[in-house]
């Protein structure tokens, strides 16, 4: 089954712009990378995130909303990696 945001989105089927995998790095560097990803996006574009671990699944998204960036979804595989998706402001 295709996991859904509340917004009712399916992560599954939406289309990247860019994807970034941050699965190997660390906090602080899991949001630097996503920082510098979403900062060569156009606005409105998205960018899926791949990481691994409590830390990054908590910090990056709270970051990326305080920078005014929309969360649009975020899942976590059978593999302990989530996919996060963002929409750059």
């Amino acid at each position: 089954m295709p996991e859904q945001t509340s917004e009712g989105f399916d992560l599954a089927v939406i289309k990247a712009d860019h994807e970034i995998d941050v699965t190997r790095e660390y906090c602080p560097m899991t949001f630097v990378r996503t920082r510098l990803a979403l900062d060569r996006l156009q606005s409105g574009q998205v960018l899926r995130v791949l990481m691994k671990g409590d830390e990054p699944r908590r910090n990056v998204p709270r970051t990326a909303m305080e920078q005014g960036h929309e969360v649009l979804g975020m899942t976590e595989g059978a593999d302990g990696i989530t996919s996060l998706v963002l929409r750059r402001k």
